[in-house]
């Protein structure tokens, strides 16, 4: 039987299920009146697992939601075309694709052979979670010129090999390897 989930309980980075479709929970307000006999109403900022869409809705304390059947499936970044992205699953080496809407702009930070983990909601392929830091080689970058710190910033522009484009401490030579957070989209140190 499939375990439920009280609105109430319901925090940051739960996920559960409304109508047969997969949420995950953004934000938590909690709003409970003064008033004698007033309803506990819990509002939820939620994103669709399936379509990336965000909204917020609001539930009462008492309703429920089923837990989702999500496995994260550990899988490795094998190549890109106009079909998806492709995967190899690390446990049973099928390759699994994943359409360019659900991939994002996870491709900034993907080479071949990154590890990441593919979210499987009923056996499908739906998202994608990416490691914390990766490690990227800088494709191109200025020469960083000493004194040049008169704005204050010591960085510089840098396009790694994905084609993405950070900002690095002068330092930072074309060949390098830096590690870049997939969360802030920024440089985290070297390699």
């Amino acid at each position: 039987m499939a375990v439920l989930i009280d609105a109430i309980d319901v925090k940051r980075r739960t996920l559960f299920e409304i109508d047969n479709t997969p949420f995950a929970c953004l934000e938590v307000e909690v709003n409970t009146p003064t008033a004698r006999g007033g309803q506990t109403l819990v509002r939820l900022k939620i994103r669709n697992l399936l379509t990336n869409a965000v909204f917020e809705k609001t539930f009462k304390a008492g309703d429920k939601f089923r837990e989702p059947d999500l496995q994260l499936v550990p899988a490795s970044y094998l190549y890109s075309d106009s079909n998806g992205s492709h995967f190899l699953d690390q446990e049973s080496y099928e390759t699994l694709t994943l359409a360019d809407g659900v991939i994002g702009h996870a491709l900034d930070f993907l080479i071949g052979g990154t590890l990441v983990k593919v979210l499987m909601y009923n056996g499908n392929p739906i998202g994608l979670e990416l490691p914390m830091l990766v490690e990227l080689e800088v494709a191109s970058t200025e020469p960083g010129v000493r004194g040049d710190s008169s704005s204050g910033s010591v960085t510089k522009p840098a396009t790694l090999e994905t084609g993405l484009e950070i900002r690095v401490p002068l330092f930072i030579k074309e060949g390098e390897k830096v590690k870049v957070s997939t969360e802030s989209r920024g440089f985290a140190g070297r390699a």
